[in-house]
């Protein structure tokens, strides 16, 4: 188990990640707690799996949603969200899953399942270096802001553009533990310390549905980070 995701060796090249992500009590049934449309449900849901599966720089070759509702409309509506994320990263069948036909739910609750390969060399693992800045890029946000802030969050979007920059070390996608705790286990799987700077960013705040992507940069690559049109904050530095 590292980070968020398992790695499972195939042989001494290749390996599968997996990653995975659950929502609960958010959709439009009647008890929901957050009432949101059910195709955004599956949208962010797949968003936090496959951005954690490609962060580890691992290409999806599957997706598994697990509903705990039924597949009419309900289920089909979660489904098109996901179908949707899906299409961003231009593969075509990746889905699979399942849905409940036997009892009738008053609440919604989903789990997403994204597996993917990898070549062992190409691991984007603990791969940050020593004096490594640690930079937030998003804000975290969770429940209905995450909807009402979309221009400050991170996104599939965000991170497919970001595994383009060779400056970059490492990505690691921050969820409902906080900016904090990523940040303190980035550090702990490079055999590195975390040293905090001061910051506006709430580090101990949730990020929900991974509002937030921590990269590591050597210092003097940080001016490159600013085209990216999202909140950009350094946090820390590994020594």
């Amino acid at each position: 188990m590292k980070r968020d995701i398992s790695i499972v060796n195939l042989d001494s090249e290749k390996a599968l990640v997996i990653a995975c992500d659950s929502l609960g009590g958010i959709g439009s049934k009647k008890h929901d707690k957050i009432r949101v449309a059910n195709s955004l449900v599956g949208k962010f849901t797949a968003r936090v799996a496959l951005m954690e599966l490609m962060a580890s720089g691992a290409t999806p070759i599957s997706v598994v949603d697990t509903l705990s509702v039924e597949l009419k409309p309900t289920g089909e509506e979660i489904i098109s969200g996901i179908k949707e994320e899906i299409a961003k990263i231009g593969i075509d069948d990746l889905l699979t899953g399942s849905t409940e036909e036997n009892v009738v739910t008053v609440q919604t609750g989903i789990g997403v399942t994204a597996i993917g390969s990898v070549e062992i060399d190409q691991l984007r693992v603990g791969s940050s270096q020593q004096e490594d800045l640690i930079v937030a890029i998003g804000l975290p946000k969770v429940g209905d802001q995450v909807l009402a802030d979309l221009s400050q969050i991170a996104d599939l979007d965000l991170l497919i553009e970001l595994l383009k920059f060779d400056y970059i070390h490492e990505i690691l996608p921050v969820g409902s533990k906080g900016i904090l705790y990523e940040a303190q286990l980035l550090a702990k799987s490079n055999g590195l310390e975390l040293s905090l700077v001061k910051s506006k960013v709430d580090l101990q705040k949730s990020a929900g549905p991974a509002t937030v992507l921590l990269v590591t940069v050597a210092a003097e690559d940080l001016t490159r980070l600013k085209v990216i049109d999202k909140p950009v904050n350094v946090i820390g530095r590994l020594d």
